[in-house]
């Protein structure tokens, strides 16, 4: 529901597709962190006013400041943006170019959270969301960031095992594209399937077999500017 496409052309021409996800799925993923830290809440309570008494709550009140200040940020850059939440909704932050969210960005719309969650039940945040075409509440406007479809069997990183191999001839939009395309894609394929199909680049790659395979990682790292 509501789900869209951005599209990210990267400086060599190449076109990326982010799936960016609406506001259903963000708000089961949200539901499921803010249950995960009630959780976490109400076994700390236990803990630390059974251990400590009245001097518990004092410590009880420090976890929950830097839960609920820290929490998303923590998990976002330091797991690939996700949260537990996103993770089971098989969502991802990222920067509006595609790459991994970093530390300010993710603090800035995190902290802007306090402006979308206006005037109650993130109402603010919500008619950004269905507003916006690739739907962004306002603290992703502010902060740059997108949160996207990324399933957890998909890799991110399989083309990037390969040296980035300048491609011997230019190559136009289209054929750039299905570069890239190969290199998503090919990592969920049998290594039968991935030379057949590397195999149709003979004419680029020279080359056959499971070389063709390589050759064509190699290029689509280097269309991706991997350098």
């Amino acid at each position: 529901m509501l789900d869209t496409y951005r599209q990210v052309v990267t400086p060599e021409g190449v076109a990326l597709h982010l799936r960016a996800a609406g506001p259903v799925p963000r708000a089961l993923a949200w539901l499921l962190d803010l249950a995960l830290r009630a959780v976490i809440y109400a076994a700390l309570f236990r803990a630390l006013v059974g251990l400590f008494g009245e001097a518990g709550y004092a410590v009880l009140a420090l976890v929950v400041f830097v839960m609920t200040w820290f929490y998303q940020v923590l998990f976002e850059v330091l797991m690939q943006g996700r949260t537990p939440g996103k993770w089971a909704l098989g969502l991802r932050v990222v920067a509006a170019d595609g790459a991994p969210v970093g530390w300010m960005a993710s603090f800035t719309r995190n902290l802007l959270r306090v402006v979308d969650a206006l005037p109650v039940g993130y109402a603010v945040g919500l008619v950004a969301c269905l507003f916006d075409p690739w739907g962004r509440r306002l603290g992703d406007m502010v902060a740059g960031t997108l949160v996207v479809h990324a399933p957890r069997h998909t890799p991110q990183t399989a083309a990037a095992v390969v040296p980035p191999l300048a491609p011997s001839s230019p190559l136009l939009p289209h054929e750039q594209a299905a570069m890239v395309a190969f290199a998503e894609r090919a990592p969920r394929l049998t290594l039968a399937r991935q030379i057949e199909l590397a195999e149709l680049t003979e004419p680029l790659t020279r080359s056959r077999g499971e070389q063709a395979v390589d050759r064509v990682y190699g290029i689509a790292n280097w269309l991706l500017g991997r350098r």
